[in-house]
């Protein structure tokens, strides 16, 4: 069974923006090995000959002709926003950069 060690594991953690005790840590080393182990057991499975597929049991997919259609109006899609400027929603910036 493939193992991660304590670094990995902590560095999993706070990519996750996840706070572990020691405790966890190890406990998390133990679940996430499993996990591995069962990847690695799927990986050994022939696969050469499997079709692929997108469903376990066969499925017709109705479809629908793609056909263009009006849009809504930017003034029926801007009036619940909060904040607008002329044509576009205004949103809080969440990437901060060197400015512009």
């Amino acid at each position: 069974m493939p193992t991660l060690d304590k670094k990995e594991v902590e560095e999993i953690a706070l990519l996750a923006r996840l706070h572990l005790d020691p405790a966890e840590i190890a406990t998390m080393q133990e679940e996430l090995g499993s996990i591995l182990g069962h990847f690695t057991a799927l990986a050994s499975v022939e696969t050469t000959d499997v079709q692929p597929m997108t469903h376990a049991v066969p499925i017709d997919l109705r479809l629908r002709p793609d056909e263009a259609a009006p849009s809504m109006p930017v003034s029926d899609a801007l009036r619940g926003a909060p904040t607008k400027n002329e044509e576009v929603f205004v949103v809080p910036a969440i990437i901060t950069g060197t400015g512009e």
